[in-house]
């Protein structure tokens, strides 16, 4: 077992850390930096989470603390310090830490290696009195380091060494530690795209292997997983290794039909290569979940409707169609919360709002922004760039940017009822039309003018308008705005048919 002192790494320690390792020190017991926090520490990054394991049973522990949690089977107690725990001191006065924010130190007893009947859970836990015991059972050599208040760091299994080579390698055999956890075969892709890390031959060999035990783990570990993949600096470089590594087929198979789908016209890419470009144009950006998963889903209906086209390209009609249906299944099979999910479908569905700015009307534009609402609609750009960005073509050409100047333009104009300079309230009060049906026809007719033609929306014209269609029977009043509706929508969808027949999309 190596040791190496590295004192220069105490004072990178936040004092609630120290506090905690030092209240389990002065009652007697071992206590260690664990996992995740060493390693970063040694990389000169930031740890996200500290963790401490010692020789300390859970119901010794708890009592040394004024506030614990512990509510698990694992024997992890997470103890709270209040965030205003400073240098100077160690007091944690005032004593109800319920109202102030708290830090929470997971604190777990050394365990030792169990069976995992299940490849997800250990059939029971055991503690030790080793450190060794505990540092067997970590997944990687870079997480199963040690460090004392002394900032002496115990390292079994080169792990200093593996960070030092950029290296990630399981601790001990490969198939081993993945028939204890299959999750770790998706959290090797992930902390090598965090941390620009290679996965080493005999590593990813064991993953090739084992990746079918990958259906053992529930949805949401898989989801968490695939998350922190997405949202990393380089997410195109972790899906491309979930595929490479056999694992992309048992999580998100729909993606794979993209791989050879040849596009031809424009496109340098198959839907698969495009796909990814796309997703790493949104993370280039720093855009959020949102926006990555629309960017990594928009096209991928595209080989469900692919047809044969002219000049050695494809049409894929109704792909945005098709690709919205299967990016909600996907997501629900995920087990993404439903405000994530909605948004990234809605964007995969609208993402082929318009393509010419030469012929494209402003009442079209204004219907997409209904459609994707506006606090939408520059996110829905977004995915436009991504779109493009994955077809190997600058960010913002000519036409991109008058989508904007279209867009801002409408902005400024009605889009719903609500925004009318009348309401419910001036027909009834002013123009004297009852509640009802009537009045939400009239309103519906005078918005499809207004949609036409903003310059209409004034109470001058809308006054006359409203006399003149309450002239009208309830079943002309009621036709005449179903016709407008249905005229007006059908004739736009002939004209964006058009377009994406002209352009191949």
């Amino acid at each position: 077992m190596k040791q190496s002192s590295h004192k220069n790494l105490i004072g990178k320690i936040p004092d609630y850390v120290t506090h905690v390792t030092q209240t389990l020190e002065k009652a007697g017991f071992e206590a260690f930096l664990v996992g995740g926090c060493v390693r970063d520490l040694l990389m000169g990054r930031e740890p996200k989470d500290w963790d401490i394991t010692t020789n300390a049973k859970p119901e010794q522990i708890i009592p040394l603390f004024e506030k614990t949690v512990y509510e698990n089977t694992f024997g992890t107690v997470g103890v709270c310090i209040p965030k205003y725990v400073s240098h100077e001191t160690s007091s944690l006065e005032p004593s109800n830490l319920n109202l102030v924010p708290n830090f929470i130190v997971e604190v777990t007893p050394y365990r030792l290696e169990a069976k995992y009947s299940d490849f997800r859970h250990p059939d029971e836990v055991k503690f030790s009195e080793k450190l060794e015991d505990d540092l067997k059972r970590r997944d990687f050599t870079v997480n199963a380091l040690a460090m004392n208040s002394l900032g002496e760091i115990t390292d079994m299994f080169e792990g200093i060494k593996d960070i030092e080579t950029m290296s990630l390698k399981t601790v001990g055999a490969p198939l081993e530690r993945f028939s204890e956890d299959a999750l770790r075969m998706m959290r090797a892709v992930r902390f090598a795209v965090q941390l620009g890390f290679t996965v080493s031959h005999e590593t990813m060999e064991g993953i090739v292997a084992s990746a079918s035990l990958i259906q053992n783990i529930s949805a949401e570990r898989t989801r968490d997983e695939f998350e922190k993949i997405i949202m990393s600096a380089e997410p195109a470089v972790g899906i491309g290794m979930l595929q490479k590594f056999g694992l992309l087929k048992f999580i998100i198979p729909e993606l794979e039909e993209g791989i050879g789908c040849e596009q031809g016209g424009a496109h340098l890419y198959d839907v698969y290569e495009h796909l990814l470009m796309a997703l790493q144009h949104a993370a280039n950006k720093g855009w959020p979940l949102e926006v990555r998963l629309a960017a990594l889903f928009h096209d991928i209906g595209k080989p469900r409707s692919r047809r044969p086209g002219t000049k050695k390209a494809y049409t894929f009609y109704g792909h945005e169609v098709i690709g919205a249906r299967m990016a909600q299944k996907i997501m629900e099979r995920m087990k993404f919360p439903k405000k994530v999910t909605d948004l990234a479908v809605v964007l995969v569905r609208q993402h082929m709002f318009f393509s010419d700015t030469e012929t494209i009307t402003l009442s079209a534009v204004r219907r997409v922004v209904v459609k994707v609402g506006k606090e939408n609609i520059w996110t829905l750009m977004n995915i436009r760039e991504c779109d493009r960005v994955g077809m190997a073509k600058k960010e913002a050409p000519y036409r991109l940017r008058k989508y904007h100047a279209m867009i801002e333009e409408v902005l400024r104009d009605p889009i719903s009822v609500g925004q009318l300079k009348v309401d419910g309230t001036i027909l009834m009060k002013e123009l004297n039309i009852k509640p009802g049906p009537r009045m939400g026809a009239i309103l519906n007719a005078l918005l499809e003018e207004v949609l036409d033609d903003p310059t209409k929306n004034t109470r001058e014209y809308l006054d006359r308008r409203v006399g003149e269609l309450d002239q009208l029977s309830d079943t002309d009043l009621k036709s005449l705005g179903e016709k407008a509706k249905e005229a007006k929508e059908e004739l736009e969808e002939e004209e964006i048919a058009k377009l994406h027949k002209k352009h191949r999309v």
